[in-house]
């Protein structure tokens, strides 16, 4: 890609005007700004074109310049002379959608869609399914009331009545939360717009049939499927859609939130057009798997080289750093957008996010009032601002924004997953159980909302319950600890000490780094993690384990990992490491590490090794931890030495 010759370049910025002025066409305006932001990425149009004098601008102006030639129509020309006769019609219905006028936008466009005069709303209890892909015998008669109205024309009405269908939910919803929100309330638009398509494609001879569609309407219907819940035919017409115009966005996204693994996505990525747009569906969809991967950032560096200045492409970097959990520089990053795009508030909800993780309440606090001051109702700000509400132990304010961002939108996936990590703070676990799921229904692949599920459940002392969503995170997030060792703790409390065991080493894989190097504390123990030393494991983990494997009575193991646990107070030694290398120091005197002295302390003593066991006793009363403990397993010890020896002494005396 970085090879591209300027006539690619020139034929990449006339397919992005086009983009940005057929999808203003449609009032899809996310995909025109989307679009427009890619197009103005580019080096010759992001420099700011009111620097310079007056006399530069003037000779600027008298230089012979290859104008672009307008953007080539979309579809054939029959299309061209339908929208010619439906221009006046559509131009005001645009107007009317531009008001939100929706539901007369579409009934300028398709009198037919007037209230009095339904086309058969049949109410289904069951998700509907498709009937393109099948024969019908009535073909005819239902064929007959198609619209004759141009792809554009009809995708607007039929746009136009899908959102009016979707303003009527939301109000029919009520409060966010209430006993009327959620999938109780339904668009009732989608079996008109569903029916009216079906015998559009049908006509057209299906999803296989390339009669000049221009992609838009298989955008719609691919939407209005998944409203239905009906995935498996949704992806294909969403794929059909984007092979056959790749530049809207807004199809991308829709596409990108079925695909639920990198090898449906592999799958999904053959289908498609070898192009810069399909790269750029590959690294979003990437990201939104978390696949912080080399190959990912080579593929950003790769389009930036043609969209230098593009703030998605930056976006897709930070996001990609925070998934990964390197607060440090998605942190920069964000700071250098928010630099130079001021006014952009996409994805900063994110940012936020982050600042939350990283306590840095100035900066979000910072944050914040930038936000409230370019737009106090937009759903990212109201997030930004409970996030800062959270940091400051105000949950209850923080809840009021983030209702509040999802009486903007009900389909904003950070405003669930955060209220419901606020309503776990509150004690309210229903609601955050509630908003959990809420979270799940907008992206199946937020590993923060199925791990809230399992933490709500597991609170409930419902911990088989637990044991399912938490499993669901580990396998999004398999490189986060934290996903395995809440698993592992719902796996101990059912009684399964063996897969819990698997699931805390899976978390020391996950957390920690062990140096090949390293050298082994215990031989009897036939797991080489058990021996690892150096300070690089978690201890908490590694008590945990030990724990277990007393519980199932294998106290070698138990033991081993006990020792390991107690290892981890010092670093390396610095014999041990490469020359010039630095010795990181050990975690120190903890808690966690001297309930394992105690532990190992007794276990000496079980063993009659007392030199050992009053050695573990002396330090931990030096540490202050257990200290009568220690005392009194002191006493004991000299209190068997004592009796061995008079034992050893009438020995002699007989």
């Amino acid at each position: 890609m970085a090879g591209l010759s300027p006539d690619n370049l020139r034929d990449i910025q006339a397919q992005l005007q086009q983009a940005v002025v057929a999808c203003n066409d449609r009032c899809l305006y996310n995909s025109a700004k989307w679009a427009a932001e890619l197009l103005n990425s580019f080096p010759d149009t992001a420099s700011d074109f009111t620097s310079g004098s007056d006399t530069e601008v003037e000779e600027s102006l008298d230089e012979d310049v290859d104008l672009p030639a307008d953007a080539p129509f979309l579809g054939d020309a029959r299309e061209a002379r339908l929208e010619r006769r439906e221009l006046p019609r559509f131009l005001i219905a645009k107007s009317f959608f531009d008001c939100r006028e929706y539901d007369r936008c579409a009934a300028t466009l398709m009198p037919k869609l007037l209230p009095q005069e339904p086309l058969q709303r049949h109410q289904q209890s069951t998700p509907r399914k498709s009937r393109v892909s099948s024969s019908s015998a009535d073909f005819s008669k239902r064929a007959s009331r198609t619209p004759q109205l141009s792809q554009k024309t009809l995708f607007l009405a039929l746009y136009s009545k899908y959102i009016a269908g979707e303003k009527r939910k939301d109000e029919d919803s009520e409060m966010v939360l209430g006993p009327q929100d959620g999938p109780i309330t339904q668009n009732k638009e989608l079996t008109t717009i569903s029916g009216i398509l079906d015998e559009y494609f049908l006509k057209l001879g299906g999803i296989n049939s390339t009669q000049g569609s221009t992609g838009f309407l298989e955008y719609l219907y691919g939407i209005v499927l998944l409203k239905n819940k009906n995935e498996t035919e949704a992806k294909q017409w969403l794929i059909r859609s984007v092979c056959l115009y790749p530049w809207n966005w807004g199809a991308c996204q829709e596409l990108a939130s079925i695909i639920g693994s990198v090898e449906e996505l592999s799958e999904v990525i053959r289908l498609l057009p070898q192009t810069v747009m399909t790269l750029i569906f590959h690294i979003y969809c990437s990201q939104e798997l978390y696949q912080s991967t080399e190959q990912i950032h080579t593929a950003i560096t790769q389009m930036s080289g043609i969209f230098p200045n593009s703030a998605f492409l930056q976006t897709q970097r930070a996001l990609l750093h925070y998934h990964a959990k390197d607060f440090d520089e998605a942190d920069n990053l964000f700071t250098d957008l928010l630099s130079t795009h001021p006014y952009r508030l996409d994805s900063l909800d994110t940012y936020s996010n982050i600042l939350y993780v990283m306590d840095s309440r100035p900066k979000l606090a910072y944050l914040a009032s930038v936000a409230s001051a370019t737009d106090k109702f937009r759903p990212e700000t109201c997030c930004i601002i409970g996030n800062h509400y959270s940091l400051s132990s105000s949950h209850e304010k923080a809840v009021i924004y983030f209702r509040r961002a999802l009486a903007l939108d009900r389909t904003f996936l950070s405003a669930w997953t955060l209220m419901g990590h606020e309503y776990i703070e509150l004690k309210n676990t229903h609601a955050a159980i509630e908003s959990y799921r809420r979270a799940i229904d907008a992206n199946r692949k937020d590993y923060r909302a199925w791990y809230g599920l399992g933490q709500g459940y597991e609170i409930m002392d419902m911990h088989s319950y637990a044991i399912f969503y938490y499993q669901r995170a580990a396998a999004l997030q398999p490189w986060d600890p934290k996903m395995w060792m809440a698993l592992a703790n719902a796996l101990a409390h059912c009684g399964k000490s063996a897969n819990a065991i698997r699931a805390y080493k899976r978390a020391l894989g996950a957390g920690s780094y062990v140096e090949s190097g390293s050298s082994f504390a215990s031989s009897q123990s036939s797991d080489p993690l058990a021996g690892a030393v150096g300070g690089a494991l978690d201890p908490e983990i590694l008590y945990q384990i030990a724990l277990l494997y007393e519980r199932e009575n294998d106290l070698q193991e138990a033991a081993a990992y006990m020792e390991l646990t107690l290892a981890q107070e010092e670093g390396p030694d610095g014999e041990d490491l490469p020359p010039g290398a630095q010795s990181s120091a050990g975690v120190g005197v903890t808690q966690t590490t001297s309930k394992a002295r105690m532990w190992l302390a007794k276990w000496c003593f079980h063993n009659r090794e007392w030199q050992r066991a009053t050695e573990l006793a002396n330090e931990l009363c030096q540490d202050g931890v257990e200290v009568e403990e220690a005392k009194a397993l002191v006493r004991d010890v000299r209190a068997r030495l004592g009796a061995e020896g008079n034992a050893i002494g009438r020995e002699h005396v007989a």
